[in-house]
């Protein structure tokens, strides 16, 4: 009787079990570098207007955030000026803030601050400085944020 030899032995497998580690190891390593170097083309502010929804998508007191460029934006439908947009990046430490509509406020979890949904001016806490206004116009019953006013 005629013994085979395995094609694959203990030693051939966790030569080749290394190999894979290794090779999976210098793409986590590499992954990152690369990246860095030719990253993908994310504009800071888009050049071209952004679509939010339709012109009714979002109820008075209501807000969401979309997509704008490299950071969100902040929509909100406003009982005073109807609808307006704003940077959703706090001009504290750059957090991302949210609409709450039971206080009627934008807020910045990380430290407290709030801003006024009619103009993005401080209410209270430590930014600096009132939130970014992005322009918004709506064309064809659809909200366009970003672009010319």
């Amino acid at each position: 009787m005629i013994e085979h030899e395995p094609k694959l032995n203990r030693r051939g497998f966790l030569k080749m079990l290394n190999r894979i580690l290794a090779a999976s190891g210098l793409t986590v390593l590499l992954g990152p570098i690369v990246a860095y170097f030719w990253p993908s083309k994310l504009e800071e502010m888009p050049s071209e207007p952004v679509p939010v929804g339709d012109e009714g998508s979002i109820p008075v007191g209501e807000g969401k955030k979309v997509r704008f460029g490299r950071y969100p934006a902040l929509v909100i439908n406003t009982p005073e000026r109807g609808i307006v947009a704003y940077s959703a990046v706090c001009t504290h430490f750059a957090c991302i803030v949210d609409w709450n509509p039971e206080s009627g406020m934008i807020e910045c979890p990380c430290h407290d601050g709030f801003f006024d949904p009619v103009d993005g001016s401080v209410i209270s806490g430590p930014p600096p400085s009132p939130l970014e206004a992005i322009p918004v116009n709506i064309q064809d019953g659809t909200i366009l944020i970003g672009g010319e006013a």
